[in-house]
């Protein structure tokens, strides 16, 4: 068998980066708020903003930090609910936490997306949604959008698998009142840690500035408009959640390697989904008409196997040096919502559980060829066929 891909290295940071991280190292200018003008992560913000089509941007620690400051900035009363997806990370339901609000988990089907029948009967009695597009999978943003405009309830999308998904066009992010993105050593765009929200409301982003760790007057260095902020000075905590100087210079050079990413990674999952899907033991759910994708990863559906040979099928992948994990049979896997005891009472998701029980996840990075692809392919049908297809003795 030819080499098996390393699924988990992070492609290399573009050379452009080098000069301007040696420069900040030099100088030790690392904080964004130490020069007048034109920080690194001052301009990565504005060449996010300008790249995703948004009039603002705000660099933070990590995706959590943009969830959990979109819905501070909201202005949600103490122990609002907040609907997000059974099927997602469990910082998600964290970030409600930490803004002291209460998460309502809401059913998701065997293609991964947002159960519309349970979303709608759920939305009566919440204040707020994060759509999280959970491994890049879009729910229906048309039906959600029209649920939510009509109860006036506004929607944050937790964007940090879809940098790059267009929905019928529109970009990821771009359709809710705001969209929260990951720089994550495992997303297209690598900077061990870092995120990054996106918004149109100037108000909001203004609030979220300030909770970030705009103390004093360092809001002037942000270019939204100068009242929205007077009006918030000294009147909202400081969380202090910022981004480094340091992880923007390694951010911004791989911006213009995006489409390069997005259409490997979706030749890639393409590639790899065709050969899955001619099994009669593995599906690989369709995505939606409006929906292209910028995937990193494959998931698919193990069909009419039981939790043993389910088993089985992740020790013989994991023999042959791919590591296969079934969401819901992996010791504490934090995207299985009954692990997420913090939240004291779990709810009944029957629909979400079994989906979970039979839904797996493969790395399948944007770096990798389509011969490298091939590899992972074979070995993820010769595992299934170990389990489901052992050969039959000679006579019988």
């Amino acid at each position: 068998m030819s080499d098996i891909p390393n699924v988990y290295d992070a492609e290399p940071i573009p050379q452009a980066a080098m000069a301007e991280v040696t420069r900040l190292l030099t100088t030790g200018d690392l904080f964004r708020y130490t020069a007048a003008a034109d920080a690194p992560v001052s301009l990565l913000e504005a060449e996010f903003a300008a790249m995703m089509g948004t009039k603002y941007a705000l660099a933070v620690s990590s995706c959590s930090a943009a969830l959990f400051l979109s819905l501070k900035a909201l202005g949600l009363p103490r122990d609002a609910r907040v609907l997000i997806p059974g099927f997602t990370f469990g910082a998600v339901p964290s970030s409600v936490v930490h803004a002291d609000c209460v998460p309502v988990l809401c059913e998701c089907g065997d293609d991964y997306r947002i159960d519309l029948d349970d979303f709608t009967a759920k939305l009566p009695e919440v204040s707020a949604v994060i759509v999280s597009h959970m491994r890049g999978h879009t729910s229906d943003m048309d039906a959600i959008m029209a649920l939510c405009e009509a109860a006036q309830v506004p929607v944050i999308e937790d964007a940090a698998h879809s940098l790059g998904t267009t929905w019928a066009g529109r970009k990821i992010g771009t359709i809710g009142r705001v969209g929260c993105f990951s720089f994550q050593s495992y997303k297209l765009v690598n900077a061990g840690e870092g995120g990054i929200l996106i918004t149109d409301d100037a108000d909001l982003v203004a609030r979220a500035i300030i909770m970030s760790g705009a103390y004093e007057h360092n809001w002037k260095k942000h270019p939204v408009l100068q009242d929205a902020f007077a009006r918030w000075q000294n009147r909202l905590p400081l969380y202090n959640l910022r981004l480094s100087n340091l992880s923007a210079a390694i951010i911004r050079p791989q911006l213009a390697e995006l489409p390069r990413r997005v259409r490997d990674g979706r030749r890639n999952h393409d590639l790899v989904a065709a050969r899955l899907n001619a099994s009669p033991w593995i599906t690989v759910p369709e995505k939606l008409g409006p929906e292209e994708r910028a995937p990193d990863s494959i998931q698919f559906n193990l069909n009419a196997m039981i939790e043993a040979e389910t088993h089985a099928f992740e020790a013989a992948a994991a023999a042959r040096g791919v590591k296969v994990q079934v969401f819901g049979l992996s010791t504490d896997n934090a995207r299985a919502y009954w692990n997420w005891r913090f939240l004291g009472d779990i709810p009944d998701l029957p629909r979400t559980r079994a989906m979970l029980m039979r839904a797996c996840d493969v790395r399948l990075p944007a770096r990798l060829t389509e011969a490298e692809c091939d590899v992972i392919a074979d070995i993820l049908l010769a595992a299934i066929a170990d389990v489901m297809e052992p050969p039959r003795a000679y006579g019988t």
